[in-house]
């Protein structure tokens, strides 16, 4: 037996979570999550890493997120948990690896409602009645000690929405949703209309001022892939979908597709639309870098006041519904976490309504301690970004283990191509991780390390009954591959070396090499098929029967 893990006992604190989100809510919660603050600041940061080429950075971002969304469609459709892309690494690799795979989920969940806030603080800027809440530093805008105030207020307001029942959280999320895909598309149309400057594609120093590097920095640094982010919210959601072997995978590719067709566009009406005196001689340090509400600004610019108005409620709406619904999935992957036994079983203590409120509490916390050492939306985007990656890294992982272990397994949703999709993922993931660049990284090995002490006093100090086997055998590539991937970004041409091993392109080359090895000898060594299915038979089938 791999864990002792058996049929949830007492720890499980009935009522438990409830089956109530149909495929719209599951869409919505996955689009919601994916058209958040990105959209308002994205397009600006795109172009001033890459300039006009931006729009390719764009379109590899969302070629690279797509690959990753349709392994977790198929993931999602076999396996509706809570916080399924926490646990999905815990079946195919056991306790070492699920644990640390379920930590890099968390941080990249709770992670993501402060940013959120500070977007919304930073459009308000706009309002004089706001201007003291954050000042400018260093060309960002940070905030100051009121503006702290005010974000852990906001960040309350978010977490207090939690507590209502997933029905209706699903329905509020929902409907801000409408709105918040309704107004980049009137953007889109009304920028397009009102001023299009063809010119602008050449502008300054031309259409890619800073070569291929440019354009693959700016796809992780610049808010691009942190855009895209949040298509697998319907998967950490499956746990209360009333359908969810049919509804999750739609759910997951449907949004995601959504999103990359919206992105490009914005990224396009916002270049075309930008006035002459916002473009100087460098795009790096034209003024419109300058902007803290760039739509906004840009529409009052052209004499779009009613628009820009719009826009600044927008920065409200679109923000405050992402940071919502994050704040919902970190206590959903605490959730599946506490039930793997890698946290304290607190963490699986729901109210009335069926909301897991510890872990609302934890990320309310958690995000609120955020603001010190991020207290400006650029500053948190490229941790969240690596996070995020990281996280998707182990599913292309667990996919190759169960297209090879459960070979005929039910699968509502089958990727075609799977045996080579999955490898091809697991070097997007990576490469990803490498285009960061080296100033992220450091950060997130520090993040990781914290996870591993937070895990181990778990262990230690018996806060879960459940002891899950770690099963190093079958994690033996795992420190390999952590450390390997952060020698590759320092050595690489995106590292701080004023020489570095491997200019660009190699650093390329070597990044997919190292993966496939990563990723076969992950293959090699994942637990054999009886232990991995007499996990999901004693936890992910018992925990589809508990939920209402």
């Amino acid at each position: 037996m791999a864990v002792s893990e058996a049929t949830p006992g007492p720890t499980t604190h009935k009522p438990g979570l409830r089956r109530e989100i149909g495929f719209i809510g599951l869409i919505w919660a996955s689009e919601g999550s994916i058209i958040g603050s990105g959209w308002l600041f994205g397009a600006q940061g795109a172009l001033a890493a890459a300039g006009p080429a931006a729009i390719i950075s764009w379109a590899i971002g969302g070629v690279a997120i797509l690959i990753l969304a349709l392994v977790h469609a198929e993931l999602g459709g076999m396996y509706p948990v809570a916080g399924g892309t926490a646990r999905f690494p815990h079946y195919a690799f056991g306790g070492a690896a699920g644990a640390s795979f379920g930590w890099f989920s968390w941080l990249q969940a709770a992670t993501v409602a402060p940013i959120e806030v500070l977007a919304m603080i930073t459009y308000g800027q706009h309002y004089s009645w706001a201007n003291g809440w954050e000042k400018v530093r260093s060309g960002e805008h940070v905030l100051t000690p009121p503006g702290i105030a005010v974000a852990i207020g906001l960040m309350a307001v978010i977490t207090a929405v939690n507590f209502l029942s997933i029905r209706l959280l699903a329905r509020t999320n929902s409907a801000a949703t409408w709105w918040k895909v309704g107004i980049p598309l009137l953007t889109i149309f009304v920028f397009a209309i009102a001023q299009f400057h063809t010119a602008n594609f050449t502008a300054a120093d031309g259409f890619n001022p800073y070569g291929a590097k440019g354009i693959l920095s700016a796809v992780s640094t610049s808010g691009i892939i942190f855009a895209l982010l949040g298509f697998e919210q319907a998967d950490q959601l499956a746990g209360e979908s009333a359908n969810p072997k049919r509804d999750i995978p739609r759910a997951v590719i449907g949004s995601i597709v959504i999103g990359i067709l919206i992105y490009i566009l914005l990224q396009v009406v916002f270049l075309a639309a930008l006035p002459a005196s916002q473009i100087g001689s460098h795009w790096a340090t034209s003024a419109f870098t300058a902007l803290s509400g760039p739509f906004a600004q840009v529409a009052t610019l052209i004499s779009l006041a009613w628009l820009a108005t719009i826009l600044y409620l927008d920065a409200v709406v679109s923000p405050g519904g992402t940071g919502l619904i994050y704040i919902t999935a970190s206590s959903r992957v605490s959730f599946g976490l506490s039930r793997n036994g890698y946290v304290p079983t607190a963490f699986e203590r729901t109210n009335s309504r069926g909301v897991p409120w510890v872990g609302l509490i934890t990320a309310f916390v958690i995000g609120c301690v955020c603001f010190l050492p991020f207290p400006s939306w650029r500053s948190l985007v490229g941790l969240i970004t690596s996070a995020s990656v990281l996280m998707y890294a182990a599913a292309p992982l667990s996919f190759g283990v169960f297209r090879n272990r459960l070979p005929d397994a039910h699968r509502p949703y089958r990727l075609p191509g799977g045996s080579w999709m999955s490898p091809l993922a697991f070097i997007v993931a990576n490469l990803l991780i490498l285009w960061s660049g080296w100033t992220t990284d450091w950060k997130l090995g520090v993040a990781i390390l914290l996870g591993y002490v937070i895990l181990v006093a778990n262990r230690v100090f018996k806060m879960n009954p459940i002891t899950p086997q770690l099963d190093l055998r079958a994690a033996q590539w795992l420190p390999v591959y952590l450390v390997g991937m952060g020698l590759i970004v320092y050595l690489s041409d995106f590292g701080p070396l004023k020489h570095p091993w491997f200019p660009l392109w190699w650093d390329i080359g070597v990044t997919a090499v190292f993966s496939l090895a990563i990723y076969y000898w992950a293959m090699a060594v994942a637990l054999p098929t009886e232990q991995i299915q007499s996990m999901i038979d004693k936890v992910v089938v018992p925990e589809e029967e508990e939920i209402l």
